[in-house]
């Protein structure tokens, strides 16, 4: 099948903190050439897309108004579609308190006005959250999260707690798992970023650090997939994993073996 499409994560794969990796922005610029359409896509939950293709161009990477996505745009276009006229209580960062906020549904500081409990990354999460969502979460209340990364790299690539982490904590103390967790590699994901690329899941390529999130969203789907090994994931977790990348590269700079022989 013809590659039209490539879906390239951030935190790991493109860059380090704020530090772009060795070959990447170059790597980015051979796609083009090659006439692919590009969607960049973090699971991070704390930018939007205008953000990233800002925070891309000032790394010296060409990214393009409308070409970047995150688990924050697609947690604000969940809520705003699916929980209008709904009180959600947060348990995150500012940042995603002010993008619920914009939303149709109305961010409630009271978690027993919940109708929805939403779960994210906060460098400042305390006891009195998981208290929090015991008093929100009952049989007729949503069980959201915006990621499922247990863990990010920092700007030296050392692993860090992710939304997952914190979403985890909280499942634990009320003993209920999630209903939805909306960045990759959910079904929600997967939509927001096809539509972007306006391709067929068989004609896209998934370029990815983590083998739960981008290399499971690719597979899942049909998608081709390549794991990059300068963020998460290293040979040791590719042999215990359940997910089998079709290429794995020792980064994006090479990327172009993907493309070989075709």
């Amino acid at each position: 099948m013809t590659l039209r499409g490539v879906i390239l994560d951030l935190d790991g794969t493109v860059y380090h903190g704020d530090r772009p990796l060795p070959g990447a922005a170059d790597a980015v610029d051979r796609l083009r050439d090659r006439g692919l359409s590009l969607c960049f896509f973090s699971n991070n939950p704390l930018h939007d897309g205008a953000e990233y293709v800002d925070r891309l161009q000032s790394l010296g990477v060409d990214a393009r108004p409308g070409e970047a996505c995150s688990s924050a745009v697609v947690t604000r276009e969940y809520v705003d579609d699916h929980h209008a006229g709904d009180g959600v209580f947060v348990v995150g960062s500012d940042s995603i308190r002010t993008r619920v906020g914009a939303t149709r549904a109305e961010l409630v500081t009271d978690p027993r006005d919940a109708d929805a409990l939403l779960a994210s990354w906060t460098d400042e999460f305390h006891y009195r959250d998981m208290v929090d969502s015991l008093r929100a979460l009952d049989d007729d209340t949503a069980f959201l999260g915006t990621d499922p990364d247990r863990t990010f790299p920092d700007a030296d690539g050392n692993p860090t707690p992710g939304s997952g982490a914190i979403i985890r904590a909280i499942a634990g103390v009320v003993e209920r798992e999630p209903d939805l967790v909306l960045g990759k590699p959910s079904e929600v994901a997967v939509a927001a970023a096809l539509d972007r690329l306006d391709c067929r899941p068989e004609e896209c390529l998934v370029v990815g650090d983590r083998l739960d999130t981008d290399i499971a969203m690719g597979e899942r789907t049909g998608m081709e997939t390549a794991l990059v090994r300068t963020g998460v994931s290293d040979d040791r977790a590719i042999e215990r994993s359940d997910v089998t990348p079709d290429h794995v590269l020792d980064s994006l700079a090479d990327v172009d073996s993907v493309f070989e022989g075709r």
